[in-house]
């Protein structure tokens, strides 16, 4: 007879790999280990033997050839602009914006956006991102993809001052943001925020009922900010201030704000965002594409600020792949500072998964420890480029491209194994996809 103090634990599942990548406080890194999950969380985490002995699973995912790194977190994006994808290339943000895109999103309608955000989970799920901050129009018909699909999202309703296919005045996007936030109370998976556009589309009461409404609603504040420096001089002639100051003036700063790019910002602008605990989402590739510049993400962490990793829109981007944007944004830091040591792997990890957990306001994410959320991704190591994994942070910063990604897991549920995704027809989708994307841009 066993003993009851030596029976093995229920869990639901367990997980093993060859590598587990855990991104705790002390950013450990298993070797020959596993995960025990129950009711979407990680219960026990360690050497798979232990594990093994030690619980007995309604399920067991054995990944043998595999590295388990904590689900990725993207920080800024436009999830149905996937409908644009390709739309306008190689135009700087100007011409991309006005010329283009804002003429294409006066023909969204709620199913489009739908289409289009389902159509980025997808995208997101098989290059291992669990969670995501999304600003856009028709914030409802994104929560009915974002909850259909099963991935976490902070999710951003649009505010303009500029009519759009969504609200024709900012009080109509405002009001829609107030009803987004009632119907995600008590989620788990789904957050509300408020995403005032940018400076240039939101005037000043604007942005402040904005900042009132994210106080009040106890929301995350999120807008475009300093993102090209004819931002800085238009903000400079309008307001008498740059970008950032004009912020902190309208009490737009502080612990729950994130600012998208931050790219055009000086040595001034940095201490006040470091001195107010403001978050900037960096989105490296979007900001090449569009010849806005490189953001001074090692001086920015330098002092103090929080800054995440964004893919921005698949329409100037052109992918939602943060295992891309996570090499890139390292080699660039390198490039501007002329210092090879700017932006090492390691941090490069962080600020695709805890740091950007914490620029969400949700820092249980983007690591593996016990009692967390069993959000986590897999690499198959047998790939080529993968091999001979002396350093596996190094491999996942440097040489993955997302490509290797095998299983994608949100709450302890597996949204994504080998190509095929458990809550999306991917077939149906993708008809369905492109058939409203031709209609859009009438092609």
């Amino acid at each position: 007879m066993t003993n009851a103090a030596t029976a093995p634990i229920a869990c639901d599942t367990l997980i093993t790999a060859a590598v587990v990548v855990s991104q705790n406080e002390a950013r450990d890194v298993l070797h020959d280990a596993a995960l025990a999950v129950t009711d979407g969380r990680i219960a026990a985490m360690g050497p798979r033997a232990e594990l093994t002995a030690r619980y007995a699973p309604a399920a067991i995912l054995a990944l043998p050839e595999a590295m388990v790194l904590p689900g990725l977190v993207n920080t800024h994006t436009h999830a149905a602009m996937t409908l644009f994808r390709g739309l306008c290339d190689d135009a700087p943000l100007s011409v991309w914006l006005h010329d283009h895109i804002w003429p294409a999103e006066a023909r969204l309608t709620p199913e489009a956006v739908r289409l289009g955000t389902l159509l980025a989970c997808a995208e997101m799920l098989a290059s291992g991102t669990t969670c995501f901050l999304d600003a856009y129009l028709f914030i409802d018909a994104v929560a009915d993809a974002a909850e259909a699909a099963g991935l976490r999202a902070v999710l951003g309703q649009g505010v303009f001052d500029i009519e759009n296919a969504g609200f024709k005045t900012a009080d109509a996007a405002l009001a829609s943001a107030a009803a987004l936030a009632d119907r995600l109370a008590g989620q788990t998976l789904l957050r509300p925020a408020i995403f005032p556009h940018a400076v240039y589309t939101c005037r000043q009461d604007t942005l402040e009922r904005c900042a009132a409404f994210a106080r009040e609603r106890g929301t995350l504040l999120s807008t475009h900010a300093a993102e090209t420096v004819r931002e800085n001089e238009n903000c400079l002639a309008a307001n008498g201030a740059r970008v950032i100051p004009y912020l902190h003036r309208l009490g737009m700063l502080g612990p729950h704000t994130l600012l998208a790019h931050g790219v055009a910002l000086d040595a001034a602008d940095i201490a006040l965002l470091a001195e107010t605990g403001t978050a900037v989402s960096h989105c490296p590739k979007s900001n090449m594409k569009l010849a806005s510049g490189i953001a001074p993400v090692h001086a920015l962490r330098q002092a103090g600020v929080t800054v995440g990793l964004g893919t921005d829109g698949a329409a100037s981007n052109n992918a939602l792949n943060l295992f891309s944007e996570m090499g890139t944004a390292a080699l660039l830091q390198k490039v501007a500072t002329g210092d090879p040591t700017a932006l090492e792997a390691g941090a490069a990890l962080d600020m695709a998964t805890r740091d950007s957990a914490r620029a969400l306001g949700w820092p249980e994410l983007g690591r593996l420890e016990v009692g967390g959320p069993a959000d986590l991704c897999a690499l198959d190591l047998t790939r080529p480029q993968l091999q001979p994994c002396f350093d596996p942070v190094s491999d996942a910063v440097y040489a993955a491209n997302g490509g290797e990604v095998v299983l994608t897991m949100v709450a302890g549920r597996v949204l994504y194994r080998d190509g095929a995704f458990s809550t999306i027809d991917y077939a149906a989708l993708r008809r369905q996809f492109r058939e409203t994307a031709s209609r859009l841009i009438g092609r």
